[in-house]
Formats: structure tokens, C-alpha cells, sequence
């Protein structure tokens, strides 16, 4: 018998991809399956995007590249952090990763042991509790209430700080709910932060860019006192639609560059080096392309959340961010795998428990709507009848 590390037996999973892999085996025994489980952009990359890679490897960017990222990435990074977020970020700081969850695997690395605590958002991204658990840490859950729109409490937040605690993760817009947290919550809670000067922050903002209705999307490397202590996640993957091109990058304080740079060398050398040319390319050209995606799932959340609360048992608050619906679906009488299960299998509707991102997401399943708005009516009319027949039985 092989013996693996304690460890591996703590380590867990994204729920999203198992529910693709089930969709996709339902679809080949010829089920027609309607996806809004997996969280990526159905758009293409945009073409001069593909094309600045294609171009890089025909110019011969075929080796190692530095393992922060070619100067040049960092320092489009930078420009578009003070064009977007009005903040100057010195390209030295900043480490380009292959992909958002990397950032996410080195901050919980270097805080994360047996002892300490972690603070993190619940319903979250799953990977955060899973690799805080992987440490030894104790993972201290940061509930996101439906009442706040899926924002968090500053001062309960504040109140869960102990001496152990490390760090502190945050998320806005959120995944899987949708919340996106407002300056007056973040106002606090930085205040209420200056007196636990121990605590690290990492603040993922991949969704950016995915804010509706008039609202700013509050970045927390707007305060300059957590510069030295704050960890900025962000990436290409959905802004751009490069969730495969494995492009994610981070800010981090001065006194830990070394350390997350130390870790790239150890994980995976450097970042391909035709898909950073690709990144430079998203950056510094049009941004039509991000305009009229966000457009199109500002209309795709518009038909969602109104079809969601026409359906028998589901209640569902509009998301000020992102591409998920969140649904409280407690008047189902169903618990959320099963209800999950059962629109998967009976109505041909793929989307995620909110189990799968945390205890308190029991009650709530998670809906993507980056798909057409002809396949999300679809969907709703698919669930419409099988929550009127569940009804009526």
C-alpha cells in the first residue's frame, strides 16, 4: 500500500467540474443538456488577442520566460490597474501566474499551518476552504448573508479575529452569489482593520469588470493602508474569456514578492510565454470585445433572476456582479444536491449546490448565466415544469 501525506485526505475539490463531467456523459448517451453550471465565458478570446500568440510563437518566444512574468506583462498590469483603479502599482510587485486560483494556492501556502487561522467567505469559491483544510489551518467561515445581498457583516467580520489569525480572504463580486460588497462595508472593515495589523488580505477581484447597474466595483488596493499587507488577485481568464490560456496575476506587498516568486520557481517555472504576448495584447488593445460581453450577461442576469422567481418554491435576489444567480430554494422542500440532482437528470439543466461552496450555501443552488439567453429560457421553462409538477403531485 502506498502511504500518501495526512494531508491529501484534507485536500477537496471543485464541485463545478464534477457536474460538467456528469453533464457531458448525459449528453452523450444523447440527453440534450442545457448547461449553467460552469463558470466561464461563452465567448471566444478576441481575435487580435489569438493572434498577438500566434504571433509570439512565429517570432520564436518559445523558451523560459523570468518567473514573475516578462517585464512587459508587468508593466501593462500596472498601466491598467492606474487607468482602471486609479492606483500606481510598481511592475515589481506584481507576479503573473498561470491562472487566479494559483495566487489563491501560494497566499494560503505561506500562511496557512497548523495553528493558524484563516478567515474566509462562505458560500465562497471552493478552493479557498479546501486548500486552507490542505495547511492544517482552521478555516473560521465569513458568512455571506442573502438580507445583505451576499455582502458580509464588517463588524462580525472584525469580531472573528483572533490572535491566530493570518489572513483574511475576501471576494467582490462574488462567486457563486453574485454579491458585490460596497464601499461603506469595505470602509469599515479596513477601519476596523488598523488595529489587527497581524492580519494579511487577499482580495479576489477576478470579476472586475462584471459590475452591473450603475454600481463601482470597490477595489480594496484603493487603501493604501493595507499596501502593506494586502494581496490583490486578478486575472484574464474572465474579463478577456481566456479561461484556458492559464493567465492570472497578482499584487503583492513588497516584503512577500520574494516569497511568491520563490514559489512560481518551485510550481511551475514561468507562465507559457506565447499566452503573456496574448495578455499583453488584451490589456493594451480594444476593449470593445469586454464591453459587449458584459452587456450581453447584464441581459442574460435580467432574464435569469426574473425566471428563477416565476418558479414555483425558488426566490432570488439580483446580483450586482459577476455571472451567477444565486436562488434560495428552500420552498422546493428539497435540499440543494438533491434539487441540483434532480434538474440535472429529469429536466436536463446542469448547475452547482450551494453545498458545493460551503455549509451555509445549503438552500441556494448556484446558476451561471454565461450562455444564451435562448438556452436560459429554455432552462427556466425546463425547471418551470418540473418544480408545477412537483407541485401538483
Amino acid at each position: 500500500m502506498l502511504r500518501l501525506s495526512q494531508k491529501m485526505s484534507r485536500l477537496g475539490t471543485e464541485t463545478a467540474f464534477e457536474v460538467l463531467a456528469r453533464a457531458e456523459a448525459l449528453a452523450r448517451t444523447g440527453k440534450d443538456v442545457i448547461n449553467l453550471g460552469i463558470g466561464q465565458p461563452d465567448f471566444k478570446t478576441p481575435p487580435h488577442v489569438v493572434e498577438a500568440a500566434i504571433k509570439a510563437l512565429r517570432d520564436g518566444h518559445h523558451g523560459y520566460t523570468p518567473s514573475p512574468g516578462i517585464p512587459r506583462v508587468r508593466e501593462a498590469v500596472a498601466a491598467d490597474l492606474a487607468a482602471r483603479r486609479g492606483v500606481e502599482v510598481d511592475p515589481g510587485r506584481i507576479v503573473v501566474v498561470p491562472g487566479g486560483k494559483v495566487t489563491m494556492f501560494f497566499a494560503i501556502l505561506m500562511f496557512g499551518e497548523p495553528g493558524a487561522e484563516i478567515l474566509y467567505p462562505n458560500p465562497g469559491f471552493p478552493i479557498y476552504e479546501s486548500m486552507i483544510n490542505f495547511t492544517g489551518a482552521k478555516a473560521v467561515p465569513i458568512p455571506l448573508l442573502e438580507e445583505k445581498d451576499f455582502s458580509f457583516d464588517p463588524d462580525a467580520v472584525l469580531d472573528s479575529i483572533t490572535p491566530d489569525t493570518r489572513l483574511l480572504i475576501v471576494n467582490s463580486p462574488a462567486n457563486p452569489t453574485g454579491g458585490a460588497v460596497s464601499r461603506e462595508a469595505f470602509d469599515r472593515l479596513v477601519a476596523g482593520l488598523a488595529e489587527h495589523p497581524h492580519v494579511a488580505v487577499m482580495s479576489d477581484e477576478i470579476y472586475a469588470r462584471m459590475v452591473y447597474d450603475g454600481r463601482e466595483h470597490v477595489s480594496l488596493l484603493g487603501y493604501p493602508e493595507l499596501a502593506d499587507r494586502l494581496i490583490l488577485l486578478d486575472g484574464w481568464s474572465k474579463t478577456y474569456a481566456m479561461t484556458g490560456w492559464r493567465m492570472g496575476y497578482a499584487v503583492w506587498p513588497e516584503a512577500l514578492v520574494e516569497h511568491a516568486t520563490r514559489l512560481a520557481v518551485n510550481c511551475h517555472s514561468c507562465v507559457n510565454a506565447a499566452a503573456q504576448f496574448a495578455g499583453i495584447a488584451a490589456l493594451e488593445g480594444p476593449q470593445d470585445a469586454v464591453d459587449t460581453m458584459v452587456a450581453a450577461f447584464d441581459e442574460r442576469r435580467k432574464v435569469i433572476v426574473d425566471g428563477l422567481n416565476a418558479i414555483p418554491g425558488f426566490s432570488c435576489r439580483t446580483p450586482g456582479g459577476a455571472f451567477y444567480a444565486f436562488p434560495n430554494i428552500t420552498g422546493t422542500g428539497m435540499n440543494a444536491r438533491k434539487l441540483q440532482n434532480r434538474m440535472l437528470e429529469e429536466a436536463g439543466v446542469a448547475t452547482v449546490a450551494g453545498t458545493s461552496f460551503g455549509s451555509f450555501g445549503e438552500g441556494y443552488i448556484r446558476f451561471s448565466y454565461a450562455n444564451s439567453v435562448e438556452n436560459i429560457r429554455r432552462a427556466l421553462d425546463r425547471i418551470g415544469e418540473l418544480m408545477s409538477s412537483e407541485v401538483s403531485a
